[in-house]
């Protein structure tokens, strides 16, 4: 599947065996990726190669496409293979007409070189092939064509956001306010006593304010 109409000099289109991946995986996972997915393909490569553009931390990009046997989300397997490749991924998922985008931020294992340990998933909906609103700007250098991908699958993105380490920084913030937002708002709901709902409420203020400053900042 082609979303993003890349130079010819990035295209790969090779099959990826499922088998590949054997040796990384426990018998449960094994199975995910024999029920789950028809077929794997490494689609491009986005490097100083093959784009002309420089890099700064971020070397390469690859292009996964996954086509799966039924509709649903694959989050598990997705970081299987991100945390097995020491590169950069943008995971295009499948099934029919129908696509999801996943991209993570990571960083090599301080164990294996190898390995990567995964900071952040940015994933998109799922929406039809010919309604694709994403794109992959190849402008500046490789770390800014990523850091621009995942903005499009953040929660909210912002030139003031410089570098993907600040892009995760707040998506993680965001979404650790709103879960203690929504824990708050059921104590409250189930709370007896009412000096501590004054408690409650007035914890809930100050996080909701938080969460609007941090909004705000962008």
């Amino acid at each position: 599947m082609e979303l993003f109409n890349l130079p010819y000099n990035t295209i790969i289109q090779r099959f990826v065996a499922k088998s590949h991946f054997d040796s990384v995986t426990n018998t449960k996972q094994k199975a995910l990726f024999t029920n789950d997915i028809a077929k794997i393909m490494w689609c491009n490569t986005l490097s100083t190669e093959t784009t002309n553009l420089p890099h700064k931390e971020i070397e390469e990009i690859q292009i996964f496409s996954i086509e799966l046997k039924e509709r649903k989300e694959i989050k598990s397997i997705l970081e299987i293979i991100d945390k097995t490749i020491p590169y950069h991924i943008i995971f295009i998922v499948t099934f029919g007409d129908e696509v999801y985008l996943s991209a993570s931020a990571k960083h090599p294992s301080p164990l294996n070189d190898n390995k990567s340990v995964i900071d952040w998933t940015y994933t998109s909906p799922w929406f039809k092939e010919i309604e694709n609103t994403y794109s992959l700007n190849l402008k500046k250098d490789i770390d800014t064509v990523f850091l621009d991908f995942c903005q499009q699958l953040s929660i909210k993105s912002s030139i003031s956001i410089k570098n993907i380490a600040d892009l995760t920084a707040y998506n993680s913030r965001f979404s650790s306010l709103t879960k203690e937002i929504e824990l708050l708002k059921k104590k409250i709901s189930t709370c007896p006593q009412f000096n501590k709902k004054v408690e409650l409420n007035l914890k809930l203020k100050k996080i909701i304010e938080e969460l609007d400053k941090l909004i705000n900042i962008l």
